[in-house]
């Protein structure tokens, strides 16, 4: 992504913890040398964030999870982004380090509340991605919000009840309590959940189950409540910032076909179908076989 200056105001606040130590860990979660850890305080829920500094003299990059994935699940894309990126992450409430909401919040609230994190924080725009259900919030805040959001990659997400389904056995599976209750459950069937690739990587998806912290069965039926009745058909037409789409051909979760209509609806989209669930792309937007998102990503066509 090319890089603006001026998208931060000035100094982070708000309990702000300590940086991660040279040994890139802070409480047993695999995080970035140098990342700091904080909890922001909005309208009373706390919200775990944490900020890879960059430059200062770029766009930050704000990375939206998905469903009940706690924000240490994307550091390897963080590793593969260029040191001068700044990466704004975040724990949805009920996931991680953030508790759990007396009520569940719908993706216009979290919306909301991703823009007032980063008030606190300290930044006016921002580049969104947003994967699986974070896509869907990624979308509710580029519609919602769009001078704060510059640019908009969505990948492996739909457009919410109105999209093709995934496999039924694999949705029973990741729905689910058992795998919130035993962890050797929950990493046996990473392979299936994630398609492609996933199968000759399972160790790295164990590590990264393993590296995150804290969420609950509430906090993860919370975000499943979140996308009841809700679709970003209606306002799709409203996405203008240049965006790029992302679909994995064996996504056994999310199904590429459902690239196709945020593609069509959105008329600075860029689209790119890919293999597996975490895809990758190669700097001639040609298909790649990784699941890790590379350090560039092809050129997102201007408006």
């Amino acid at each position: 992504m090319t890089l603006d200056a001026g998208a931060r105001r000035g100094a982070p606040m708000s309990d702000v913890g300590p940086p991660v130590g040279s040994t890139g860990t802070r409480g047993g979660s695999a995080l970035s040398v140098g990342t700091s850890i904080r909890h922001v305080s909005v309208h009373g829920q706390r919200v775990r964030v944490a900020v890879r500094p960059g430059s200062g003299a770029g766009t930050p990059l704000v990375l939206c999870c998905g469903l009940g994935a706690g924000l240490e699940v994307f550091q390897p894309v963080i590793d593969a982004l260029p040191a001068e990126v700044e990466v704004i992450r975040f724990d949805v409430p009920g996931v991680g380090g953030s508790p759990t909401g007396p009520l569940p919040y719908r993706f216009g609230l979290l919306a909301l509340g991703l823009a007032r994190v980063l008030d606190e924080l300290g930044y006016d725009q921002v580049d969104v991605l947003g994967f699986s259900w974070g896509g869907a919030l990624a979308q509710q805040f580029a519609a919602q919000y769009p001078w704060r959001c510059r640019r908009l990659v969505l990948v492996s997400t739909g457009t919410g009840m109105v999209m093709v389904p995934g496999r039924p056995s694999t949705l029973i599976k990741m729905m689910g309590p058992r795998r919130f209750r035993e962890p050797d459950y929950a990493a046996s069937i990473l392979a299936d959940l994630y398609g492609g690739s996933a199968h000759r990587r399972q160790g790295d998806l164990r590590d990264a189950l393993d590296s995150q912290s804290g969420g609950s069965l509430r906090g993860y039926l919370h975000q499943l409540a979140a996308g009841i009745g809700w679709t970003s058909l209606p306002f799709l037409k409203l996405i203008r910032q240049p965006t790029l789409v992302m679909g994995g051909e064996e996504d056994p979760i999310v199904p590429v076909t459902n690239a196709r209509p945020v593609g069509q609806a959105d008329p600075a989209c860029s689209p790119a179908q890919l293999s597996g669930r975490s895809p990758g792309i190669d700097h001639r937007g040609r298909r790649t076989r990784s699941c890790r998102l590379p350090v560039s990503l092809p050129p997102i066509r201007q408006r």
